[in-house]
């Protein structure tokens, strides 16, 4: 079982990247286990770590309405109609900045790892390739405009 100090520096980041970096309130749930391997939002970050002491991946998905209330805010420009290249792009650097948040958490309880360049899925229920066959946990999060998750399955080695 993935241990709280593992999935805690994930859940801060994402809560400290989304409040910081778009001026919107975060509101946590309760993790749970994942039971299939599809897609939570319409726009995710895939983001793979590995390390001689951890390995495994990180997932950022959100909802459409989320993800384009979060880039509009970030950007500081009106909604966009639509998920569109720059949208994906942004998924991108959020997936970044959350898992280099955790990362540096994660560091500090001697946990080091590097992180490969995230690749993104966009449609929503589109499977997921895992790099680990460890239990995913997902943290749920509630935003004004919708949700998003952030699923981590790390392996200790």
């Amino acid at each position: 079982m993935i241990k709280a100090e593992l999935i805690n520096p994930f859940l801060n980041a994402a809560k400290n990247v989304i409040e910081t970096m778009a001026q919107t309130k975060v509101k946590a749930g309760k993790p749970h286990l994942k039971d299939d391997k599809l897609a939570f939002g319409e726009v995710t970050g895939v983001i793979g770590m590995s390390s001689e002491t951890i390995s495994g991946t990180m997932i950022v998905s959100f909802s459409g309405p989320a993800i384009l209330k979060i880039v509009a805010n970030m950007l500081m420009e009106p909604l966009r109609p639509k998920i569109d290249d720059e949208v994906v792009d942004a998924v991108g650097e959020i997936t970044n900045m959350i898992c280099g948040g955790a990362k540096a958490e994660l560091a500090k309880i001697n946990h080091k790892f590097d992180l490969a360049t995230p690749t993104m899925v966009v449609g929503k229920g589109v499977e997921i390739s895992y790099y680990s066959s460890t239990p995913t946990i997902v943290i749920p999060f509630a935003t004004e405009d919708g949700g998003f998750v952030v699923e981590a399955n790390l392996t200790t080695r």
